[in-house]
């Protein structure tokens, strides 16, 4: 099948969403597809994305400037995709995260939106619920079920929606190619990791309370813009915590290995960068995932969206967000017994493994589609959770 991927952000980019969208291309280039992504030129200085991610395939990307960042620049730069599109080989499926290109698009072939939050800033209003309605909607993925019932519930008078719902993924971690970072801190003490961004909502303030209590354990934090990480790094002074900022996704895999237990203490409210929008009730972390990909011990806050995927003493410890005390009892608990380390990052991978791989995702939200000459791809899972 030809898939035009629409990216209405950045590649590479300092964003999340970019390691997204370049996994999912990744993953349908795996599964046999022809994928071309359309995106905005780069915004992090990195001259190979395809190094810079990590990816494996080498599908072609196509970037199409924002001549300003605007609802109307945002426009424009739609129209001009949907005459890359026009003017290319015709894609049998558009699939893609950017109501704009969508909508600029929709007429040229059945498409999929994928929603991470209800956007509440697309313009003109009601572009969302007309794409919504549009006869060549295919599908909407949905990455977790609390976001597919507000969704639905927020376009409720288009009827029920095809809504699939597909959390986020990881991939199985490649065998090492280099040497684990030397991490600085004491070589003979247990050491806690947390991978992701510092925006407010996702529990720093938390790690740093964790750190002063338990002094005997070292912390260490990837990720972070420069800017984040300084705030952070100038309120902490504590000896035991540690600030390696922002990381290529594909020298991650190199670090999980090095921690004992892993950290996910997300706020009830969790912020995207700049604070432009609240996602907590909504989300699906990659870097549970990619915890899990490794086999780590984790400790993540007891939100009901997090137990979409989480199950307390099964494959993680759930503790309550705005409860200190009863993390640090689950961390010293857990530090102290090897055994329940094992059990709890053996179950996380095999999780993983069955149900939650980069691959598997790109099978489950194209299955049942018309291909290119109007067959279905063959329903390899089933239509309505993992």
């Amino acid at each position: 099948m030809r898939i035009a991927y629409l990216h209405g952000g950045t590649i590479p980019s300092f964003f999340a969403n970019g390691v997204q969208v370049m996994r999912m291309c990744d993953a349908f280039t795996a599964a046999g597809h022809d994928v071309t992504l359309y995106t905005a030129p780069g915004s992090y200085p990195a001259d190979d994305a395809y190094a810079y991610y990590g990816v494996r395939h080498r599908f072609p990307i196509r970037a199409v400037p924002i001549p300003e960042d605007t609802p109307a620049g945002y426009w424009r730069r739609a129209e001009r995709v949907r005459d890359l599109l026009a003017g290319d080989t015709a894609p049998d499926l558009v699939y893609g995260r950017d109501p704009y290109g969508l909508a600029a698009a929709a007429d040229l072939a059945p498409f999929v939106y994928e929603v991470h939050q209800i956007r509440r800033d697309v313009s003109p209003p009601g572009t969302e619920h007309r794409l919504l309605g549009h006869q060549r909607l295919a599908r909407v993925v949905a990455i977790t079920h609390a976001l597919a019932r507000d969704f639905q519930e927020a376009h409720a008078a288009l009827g029920p929606l095809p809504i699939l719902v597909a959390p986020d993924c990881a991939d199985p971690p490649a065998p090492p190619t280099a040497a684990a970072p030397t991490l600085p801190g004491r070589p003979d003490v247990p050491r806690i990791g947390y991978v992701g961004h510092l925006y407010d909502g996702r529990g720093i303030d938390l790690i740093l309370e964790l750190a002063d209590r338990l002094p005997g354990l070292d912390f260490h934090l990837i990720g972070g813009a420069a800017e984040d990480r300084a705030r952070w790094e100038g309120s902490c002074g504590l000896p035991n915590v540690f600030f390696h900022g922002h990381r290529p996704p594909a020298e991650l895999p190199s670090y999980y290995p090095s921690f004992d237990v892993v950290l996910a203490p997300y706020q009830r409210k969790v912020y995207t960068w700049g604070r432009l929008g609240e996602t907590g009730r909504w989300a699906s972390p990659m870097k549970l995932f990619e915890y899990m990909s490794h086999g780590r011990p984790i400790i993540a806050s007891d939100l009901p969206v997090l137990r979409e995927v989480l199950q307390d003493g099964v494959n993680c410890l759930l503790r309550p967000p705005d409860e200190p005390d009863a993390w640090a009892d689950a961390l010293a608990g857990l530090v102290a017994n090897g055994a329940l380390r094992r059990a709890l990052g053996d179950e996380a991978r095999r999780q993983l493994l069955d149900r939650y791989t980069w691959r598997r995702r790109a099978d489950r939200v194209l299955a049942g589609l018309p291909g290119p000459r109007g067959e279905s791809s063959p329903n390899k899972h089933a239509a309505n959770g993992f």
